[in-house]
């Protein structure tokens, strides 16, 4: 175990999505490791004050019949905060997922949880680092060679084609399809106007799904608050929804809600 100068907090956080400035904490489970080698653990189930989608209740089994009775994060912000506080943080994808969760959740209470004034310890990076997960280590992983000519474009397409069939003939279960394919490795929501989902189809109108807007139907924010939707414009989102609110603003025109 690492040295530790302060106590170290390893959790994991189960949510709504995938999405942690978004996205809302159902679950934190925490262990405390002490610096003398003891632990205390804690777990927390929430109401997130949200649905939870039926293909997230899929891979957690946490369902909205399941915490309808549950407090809420801000219910539980100062029992948790006390829990992490003056603890350096662990977590396997924590810096890119469960860190900026939870400081969201404690954002909206407002509370400062300051990761940054803490030490991070990711498991994931470290086995990123000790077992790269690049195309070399694809290759010799998977086709037991060395990879010649890596970062050349074209060496690394061929690689890429030899590692894909390599990896269909070693996974017997992989599909076999690529609409079945696309689905295994990211599934569709039908009612995500965007792969992201940051545009949703609620009730046959097209709507925002983050944020204070959330829920508000792009039309309706073409006429109240067009300011929004050019902010959207000129915001870090992927081109798939700024083509949908820029075809909104010139032409009055969304794209076809899904048949369902």
């Amino acid at each position: 175990m690492l040295k530790l100068e302060r106590p170290l907090v390893v959790f994991d956080i189960e949510s709504t999505g995938v999405l942690p400035r978004r996205d809302r904490i159902i679950e934190l489970a925490a262990i405390k490791v002490m610096p003398d080698g003891t632990e205390v653990s804690k777990c927390w189930l929430m109401n997130p004050g949200v649905k939870i989608p039926p293909e997230t209740t899929a891979i957690h089994g946490i369902s909205d019949e399941i915490v309808k009775d549950c407090p809420t994060f801000a219910d539980k912000a100062e029992e948790i905060f006390a829990f992490f506080d003056g603890c350096d943080l662990s977590g396997f994808n924590a810096d890119r997922f469960d860190i900026p969760c939870l400081e969201e959740e404690f954002a909206r209470v407002g509370m400062n949880f300051a990761p940054s004034a803490r030490k991070h310890v990711d498991v994931q990076r470290i086995y990123h680092k000790k077992e790269p997960r690049d195309l070399s280590a694809a290759v010799r992983f998977y086709l037991d060679r060395d990879h010649t000519g890596a970062h050349g474009a074209e060496a690394d397409a061929r690689a890429t084609l030899d590692v894909l069939k390599a990896q269909m003939s070693r996974y017997a279960d992989l599909p076999q399809t690529v609409g079945e394919m696309d689905e295994y490795l990211v599934p569709h929501d039908p009612l995500n106007a965007d792969r992201m989902g940051m545009l949703r189809w609620r009730d046959g109108e097209l709507t925002v799904n983050f944020g204070k807007k959330k829920g508000e139907p792009l039309k309706r924010l073409m006429l109240n608050e067009p300011n929004f939707l050019r902010w959207m414009l000129k915001g870090d989102f992927d081109t798939e929804v700024k083509m949908i609110v820029r075809d909104l603003m010139d032409n009055g025109r969304l794209p076809p809600a899904p048949k369902m």
